[in-house]
């Protein structure tokens, strides 16, 4: 299992996939913003979208895990 945290504070702009989606290194997962800039956040490793722990339009924290990988 694996947390994705969110890398910097700002607002979940976009959630890029779903419970049960296969993902690979790298995919976008969710997207933020912050300053009026998309940063993407990535899967560290391939697998298994388990947990989806954000909603859009939330706002995160830096190191808030927004979704969990298995």
């Amino acid at each position: 299992m694996a947390d994705v945290a969110a890398h910097i504070t700002g607002t979940v702009w976009k959630i890029e996939v779903k419970v049960g989606q296969q993902v690979s290194s790298g995919d976008t997962l969710v997207i933020l913003e912050s300053m009026k800039m998309e940063m993407p956040v990535e899967a560290p490793e391939g697998g298994t979208v388990k947990e989806i722990r954000c909603k859009e339009a939330q706002a995160v924290t830096e190191g808030d895990v927004l979704v969990v990988l298995g």
